[in-house]
């Protein structure tokens, strides 16, 4: 398994590539990620959405477009992609509207490119926060959930940093501490250095 990252839009907002010898999935859509793909000449089946706040689906109907499948927690709504209230703080923000064409079964790990990727609902940065844990690999992409020392926002509307805290210990801090997260803006960290250093856990 291959990982590549891409950083983009207005918030520089990460996305991944995995590659494996069984195909391709992305984690997140951010602005400018189709045309990286298509630059790089690799062939997307699969695109798995942490959330889906305007800074995470900005290319999610472009990667339609290309042939991939969007997966997500729920369906788009513009309450989802909080569109408004970025465009209420004078951010430029206009998001295409995509059909999610596969909602996460939480009760099942997925099965995509060769890939067992565990799920879990970690609400409180947003409503439909979802992370992915490829335990036989090592790392969890943990979208905004937490991040090298901080957390998500929770200031948002669905927002909740009681829940969020929660949702983070429950699933996430349990993990092995050399699991790299993978978040959704900044760095790359692991699950012991957060333990140590980050002050919010």
């Amino acid at each position: 398994m291959k990982i590549s990252f891409y950083t983009g839009g207005i918030v520089q907002t990460n996305g991944y590539l995995i590659e494996t010898p069984d195909g391709n999935l992305l984690i997140d859509a951010p602005e400018g990620i189709a045309d990286w793909i298509t630059e790089r000449g690799v062939r997307v089946d699969d695109v798995l959405l942490t959330h889906q706040h305007y800074d995470h689906v900005a290319d999610a109907a472009a990667l339609k477009a290309l042939g991939a499948r969007l997966h997500a927690l729920d369906d788009y709504s513009t309450e989802l992609t909080l569109e408004s209230v970025a465009r209420s703080w004078g951010m430029p923000i206009s998001v295409t509207p995509y059909q999610i064409d596969h909602r996460f079964d939480m009760s099942l790990p997925l099965e995509l490119a060769g890939l067992k990727i565990d799920l879990a609902h970690v609400p409180g940065h947003s409503l439909d926060s979802v992370t992915f844990h490829l335990a036989t690999h090592g790392v969890i992409f943990s979208g905004d959930t937490l991040f090298a020392g901080s957390i998500g926002r929770t200031d948002l509307p669905g927002g909740s940093t009681e829940l969020l805290l929660a949702g983070i210990a429950r699933h996430i801090t349990i993990l092995p501490p050399d699991t790299k997260v993978y978040s959704g803006h900044g760095p790359e960290t692991t699950i012991g250095a957060e333990m140590r250093e980050n002050a919010y856990l």
